[in-house]
């Protein structure tokens, strides 16, 4: 039997998700309190789980199949965009770096996957001055959804969709197209969130400003007061209608833990629905974390070789390449 385990690194909590031949066998979700009490928590969790064959490991803005042996401190990095003087904060994805190293550590075979920035699929023009073009995890979503998108659609060539995340910091669009991912309008370069401001690369003005990571939690729907929702709305539909433009989808999937707010998911479908058939994205049979961490372990089945292997295919993920150093300026250590 094929173990595989996926991965979400949440702003609030860690969720993990086994499969075996690509049905669901086990799931946990880990909170950083509990990871901080019992520190041996995750590693326990991994062992108790033995034989895996493959863990898609937390991999932030990602990197290009990065495999565990193969991981170094400045893939961390690259993975994380904490400046140096910025370490140690409560902010982003908190322990983000520590959960890293833990699986680092853990001696299971790992490997880190790709960002919408590393995938040959998005041509290099809409990666120019741009770092999150969906993060790792959105790259994750978006695999989930197309397996299921290319059985209603009779294949991956056929498969042509949006994902629409709304989470609890940023909201993300991806668009894909003939099974490809082709564009993405995400993270603080995407439209506004709940605690996001949208439409600047904050990643890149971070990196290269006085700007704390925090700032990049700010601006969101909710310190907008009144104007706040038509703001979002707004906002969601403009970089929807834009992305349409040039990928002419007609089914939208939405996913996100921001939609498990009534009136959030009203607000979202309001705006979304001249744009396309909104299609609340299905979980794995039996699974409950989060999809982020379902289309990880989707991907970790995939590259190892088993029933998900063609959803791997068609993202061309064996293709990944490229370092988001090629947009930022390295770290001087």
């Amino acid at each position: 039997m094929l173990r595989v385990v996926g991965t979400d690194p949440g702003t609030s909590s860690l969720d993990l998700l086994l499969l075996g031949d690509g049905d669901v066998l086990d799931q946990a979700r880990l909170e950083p309190e509990l990871l901080r009490r019992y520190p041996r928590a995750l590693t326990d969790l991994l062992a108790s789980w033995a034989p895996i064959d493959l863990i898609a490991a937390p991999s932030g803005y990602g990197l290009p199949l990065v495999r565990g042996e193969s991981f170094t401190e400045d893939h961390l990095d690259q993975m994380s965009l904490v400046r140096p003087d910025d370490r140690g904060r409560d902010s982003g994805v908190v322990g983000f770096r520590g959960w890293v190293r833990a699986f680092a550590n853990s001696g299971m075979p790992l490997v880190f996957l790709p960002g919408g920035f590393h995938l040959p699929t998005i041509p290099a023009h809409r990666k120019l001055r741009a770092v999150d073009l969906g993060t790792a995890d959105k790259v994750a979503v978006a695999a989930l959804a197309l397996g299921f998108d290319a059985q209603e659609a009779g294949g991956f060539e056929r498969s042509t969709f949006a994902l629409v995340e709304v989470g609890s910091a940023f909201t993300a669009i991806l668009a894909v197209e003939r099974g490809e991912i082709v564009d993405a309008s995400a993270g603080t370069n995407g439209p506004i969130g709940l605690r996001s401001g949208g439409s600047w690369d904050g990643e890149v003005a971070y990196w290269r400003g006085p700007l704390a990571k925090d700032d990049l939690f700010r601006g969101g729907l909710i310190d907008l007061g009144a104007d706040g929702p038509f703001a979002f709305a707004e906002s969601l539909r403009k970089h929807a209608m834009a992305l349409k433009a040039f990928c002419p989808f007609e089914r939208i999937y939405l996913s996100g833990r921001g939609l498990e707010r009534p009136e959030i998911d009203r607000l979202t479908r309001d705006a979304l629905a001249p744009c396309g058939r909104l299609i609340a994205l299905p979980a794995l049979p039996g699974a409950w974390v989060k999809h982020a961490a379902q289309g990880s372990a989707v991907l970790a089945d995939a590259l190892a070789g088993g029933r998900f292997a063609p959803v791997a295919g068609s993202l061309r993920l064996s293709e990944s390449a490229g370092s988001v150093w090629d947009v930022l300026d390295r770290p001087v250590k």
